[in-house]
């Protein structure tokens, strides 16, 4: 019997701990968590149409090459991230870019972020879209 890959990241999020084969042991490095979370709360940003702000993609990539050390590293967590967006919409997705740690980080913050976005719409887009630009994330317009 085969299952599909958008099955397994299903049951990881629905089964608190199952994270599939080998995949289990990688962790996210303290500078990975940092980028990651700070792109996932720009995204949050964008995805709840706060006004005001745009994706700054040089500076994203700038932010991720001085964190992670270069802009290879920042390009796979931008890839990684990507794939865990596409995984979680249930779109398809290249395999090997996928990190089950970062799905998981990911989905947490997301939720997090949005969640403020929701309850305070004005002042929570303000402070993390501002952030988000100063960091070089997202642009002002």
């Amino acid at each position: 019997m085969s299952i599909k890959l958008p099955a397994v990241v299903m049951l990881a999020m629905i089964v608190p701990g199952f994270v599939p084969g080998p995949a289990q042991a990688a962790a996210l490095t303290d500078a990975e968590a940092t980028f990651l979370d700070q792109l996932v709360t720009a995204s949050a940003v964008l995805e709840q149409r706060c006004d005001g702000y745009e994706v700054d993609g040089s500076g994203g990539v700038q932010l991720g090459a001085r964190l992670l050390g270069s802009p290879d590293a920042a390009m796979a967590m931008i890839d990684a991230y990507a794939a865990a967006i596409k995984a979680r919409d249930g779109e398809s997705y290249d395999p090997a870019k996928f990190r089950p740690e970062v799905f998981e980080t990911a989905n947490k913050t997301f939720r997090r972020v949005k969640a403020d976005l929701i309850k305070n719409p004005k002042g929570a887009c303000a402070a993390y879209g501002d952030t988000s630009a100063e960091r070089g994330l997202l642009r002002r317009y």
